[in-house]
């Protein structure tokens, strides 16, 4: 076959990117189900800014630590400011950016990230996120008396809100460029209407 003849090369990613606009990818969820890694993968392969809501902060309040501010200041200020960073990065959009895991409970986010872009949840199960909380002991919010039964608790609560995101994508332990992968393909069909073509290598990586 002719080059002439040749189908063209699948660009997912460029779609995507026409179809966004202006508009931003919001990644949500619980801590630990992989925000930050899949969002910043994510970036990368679509070519846009990449930020984590955290650490903006931290930024914000010349470099205290997200459980200093909660210490400090408690989780009712740390809440406000959040939401205040969240707006100001999504009017830099079109962005990739990751939120803390309760920044998603307030309406007025929301509200802001369904006018300015297109949120998927990260969603993983309770064993899962169990597993790689343990591995850091900075989590404001675990630091109690069964960080297990808190895992649920908040898991109960905030699954129906996570809910209402655009996109729902299944967090697990796989590669996080699987994870990346479905992610492009699931927001390719949602904002262009038909799954992504999937190119030779791809092909051949799933034939493997």
């Amino acid at each position: 076959m002719s080059d002439a003849a040749s189908p063209a090369q699948a660009n997912p990613e460029a779609d995507i990117l026409s179809a966004l606009g202006g508009r931003s990818i919001v990644l949500v969820g619980m801590m630990g189900v992989g925000k930050s890694t899949i969002g910043r993968r994510l970036a990368a392969r679509l070519g846009l800014r990449f930020f984590d809501a955290d650490v903006e902060i931290e930024v914000a309040h010349a470099g205290m630590t997200i459980p200093e501010i909660f210490t400090t200041h408690g989780e009712p200020y740390f809440r406000d400011g959040e939401a205040r960073v969240i707006a100001r990065l999504l009017e830099g959009g079109p962005i990739v950016l990751a939120t803390g895991g309760g920044a998603f409970m307030r309406e007025e986010t929301r509200n802001r990230i369904a006018a300015k872009a297109i949120s998927i949840w990260l969603k993983a199960d309770h064993d899962v996120i169990m597993r790689r909380v343990r591995r850091r002991a900075d989590r404001p919010l675990l630091q109690t008396a069964d960080p297990e039964a808190t895992v649920t608790r908040l898991l109960t609560e905030r699954e129906p809100i996570y809910g209402k995101a655009d996109l729902t994508i299944a967090s697990r332990e796989v590669p996080h460029d699987r994870i990346v992968d479905e992610t492009i393909e699931t927001l390719h069909a949602h904002l262009c209407g038909e799954p992504a073509a999937q190119s030779s290598a791809d092909i051949a990586s799933a034939v493997r």
